[in-house]
Order: structure tokens, then sequence, then C-alpha cells
């Protein structure tokens, strides 16, 4: 089995690439490196002018705190093999996109740092419980929502589960790519089912 890249070698990479400082830029995309990153480590904090951080379809199982990347506003961790949500307490004054599609997660804990955060990428993970869901309408500033491909949406028409998610997250705007429409608040206002 070989060993994964790691993240010091691809900001080297990403850095003979772009004839760039890493560390001075504000986009850094590491993502699908060969072999892919396995680990995310403290190479990454280096990184602090960064304002956009890609670690995209890698292997990265783990979210780990990233203390140095104080102007980080959007994290893209899709396509990984990412467990839980963790790590986000020193960036949570400022990020405000966390793309995580096409993970592993079964639970929205560890997003309560995330006080700006207006976008969450989630779908296609193992959310099961509608409990979870809930835990979004803690996030003030949450309005742009993907959370298709869930099991918690299993056998539920695109019609029938928008009122049910607006009703546990009223602050949202979008919802799995579409606006949130007056006639979804309504039904999610009065709709009995909408309850779970």
């Amino acid at each position: 089995m070989s060993k994964g890249t790691t993240c010091a070698k691809a900001i080297e990479k990403w850095e003979e690439k772009n004839q760039a400082r890493a560390a001075d830029a504000e986009v850094v995309k590491l993502l699908c490196q060969i072999p892919p990153i396995e680990k995310m480590d403290n190479s990454l904090n280096n990184l602090t002018n960064c304002r956009h951080l890609s670690l995209s379809t890698n292997c990265i199982e783990k979210m780990i705190n990233l203390p140095g990347l104080r102007n980080l506003e959007i994290l893209s961790l899709g396509r990984n093999n990412i467990k839980k949500i963790q790590g986000l307490e020193e960036v949570g004054q400022t990020l405000r996109e966390l793309w995580i599609s096409y993970n592993q997660i079964e639970k929205l804990d560890g997003l309560q740092p995330c006080v700006r955060l207006t976008t969450l990428f989630i779908s296609n993970n193992k959310i099961k419980n509608w409990d979870e869901i809930s835990k979004l309408a803690l996030l003030p500033e949450l309005n742009n929502v993907l959370l298709v491909n869930n099991p918690f949406c299993e056998g539920i028409s695109k019609d029938d589960i928008k009122p049910r998610i607006v009703k546990r997250v009223p602050q949202l705007k979008t919802l799995d790519g579409e606006m949130i429409t007056d006639i979804v608040r309504k039904r999610a206002t009065e709709d009995e089912e909408a309850k779970e």
C-alpha cells in the first residue's frame, strides 16, 4: 500500500505549479493529490493568508484545528472519508462556507463555533436522524444548505422534505440548490406532517 501525500508535500507541489508562496495566497487548492492526502497536518497552519482552502477528493479521515488560518472563509473537504465534524473552533469566527459533501458524517455536532457560517454543503453523507437537522437552527447566519442523498431523506418526496427541513431550520433561504418559496414556508408552519 502506497503512502499518502503529506499536506507539506502537497503545499510544495502547489508552490511549484503556481510559482508563488502558499503562505501568501488567498486561495490554496490541494485537491485530487496522487497519492491522496490521508491526514490534515500542522503544515496547513502556515497558510496564514488563506481565505479558501480546498482539500477535496483525497482520503482524509479526520479534521484538525487550524489556528493559523485566521482569515479562512471557505473550507472545502468534499469527497474524503471524514466521519465527524470537528476542529472548527479556531476558524469559527471567520468561516462562512463549509463544503463537506460525499463523506461519512452521521452527526452535525462540531458546527457550533461557526457563528458566521452561511453555507453548508453536506449532501451524500450518512445523516439518519432528523434531530441532527434541528441542530442547524443554532447557526444564526446559515441560509444555504445542501442535504440531498442522506439517509434521513429516504422515502420522502422532494416536495415533502422541504417543509420538514424549513420547519426545523427556518432561517434557510436556499435548500438543495433551490430558493425556499413562500409556499414551502407556509407548509412548514401549517403542515402537521412537517413535524416528522
